[in-house]
């Protein structure tokens, strides 16, 4: 998965500097969560994703359209995350929900021989209460790129020629910012568990800003060594430091302005249980 950073190196110099609570205050100085409420704002994310999934790692067919979509897209939220001065998108992210049994989660649909833990399954949780994070994008402006050391992958070190020494403190917290938008989502919409297909290394990350993601499955070779976390709510709000919990302050503050018009993911009879959960096909692409 793309990611702005390295995220572990600069929290730690966050954190040890003591200026763990202006990381809200950089962020918001110069990035902005947006709500991809309307179709300009969707399509937005749609050709982000695809310029870093299609055209730069290769993961998926390049579309006439210059637009990477699935079949998960309609029952998803979309967030983008602006660039203010420059008007620019800096990244974009989606929340894959479930109305109904008939609305599977991508980790279900392709990745479901990799959940080892059962009692962590998303099939075992009321549909209206489970999500999925997936199709983090970072454009390629807002870093640059090491083929060194991974063919197409995108490393995400920051492109320090084109913009501030104040604005590159803050983007390396880009990703972490749109795992904001994501919780921002499920929180407002009342959905509990969390999963996600991703590289270790980014868990860790994550853990390191306070987002214990819980690993619940191996480690499966596909574009790289992913595997499938979890989390739930009160994890993350218990265990967020308070630099970050600013940040989701300010980022749920941002997101719950403009969730007007959001689909209402719960789904008629929350206690439903997927059905037709699939195995994990190798002939077709992980969610990412």
């Amino acid at each position: 998965m793309p990611l702005i950073g390295p995220v572990a190196r600069v929290a730690l110099k966050f954190f040890a500097n003591r200026e763990a609570g202006n990381i809200s205050a950089h962020f918001a100085k110069y990035l902005r969560p947006r709500y991809a409420g309307t179709q300009e704002l969707r399509e937005t994310s749609f050709r982000m994703r695809h310029q870093v999934y299609c055209e730069e790692l290769k993961f998926e067919p390049e579309r006439a359209s210059g637009m990477e979509t699935d079949d998960f897209d309609p029952h998803s939220h979309h967030c983008v995350i602006e660039h203010k001065p420059s008007g620019n998108f800096a990244g974009t992210v989606r929340i894959v929900y479930s109305g109904s049994g008939n609305e599977l989660l991508p980790i279900e649909k392709y990745c479901a021989e990799a959940i080892s833990l059962a009692e962590h399954a998303p099939w075992d949780f009321p549909r209206g209460e489970i999500c999925e994070i997936s199709r983090l994008a970072v454009p390629d402006q807002f870093r640059r790129r090491q083929m060194d050391k991974f063919k197409g992958a995108a490393t995400g070190v920051i492109n320090e020629d084109s913009y501030s020494e104040a604005e590159l403190r803050c983007f390396p917290f880009i990703a972490v910012g749109l795992y904001m938008a994501a919780a921002s989502i499920a929180l407002e919409q009342g959905i509990n568990h969390c999963f996600v297909m991703m590289e270790p290394r980014l868990a860790r990350s994550l853990r390191l800003v306070g987002i214990p993601f819980k690993q619940i499955g191996p480690v499966v070779d596909y574009h790289g060594e992913r595997a499938p976390y979890y989390i739930n709510r009160q994890v993350l709000l218990d265990s967020l430091p308070p630099g970050f919990k600013k940040l989701l302050k300010y980022v749920k503050d941002e997101i719950s302005s403009q969730l007007g018009n959001a689909p209402i993911n719960a789904s008629k009879d929350p206690k439903s249980k997927a059905s037709n959960v699939g195995k994990a096909t190798s002939s077709v692409n992980f969610a990412i």
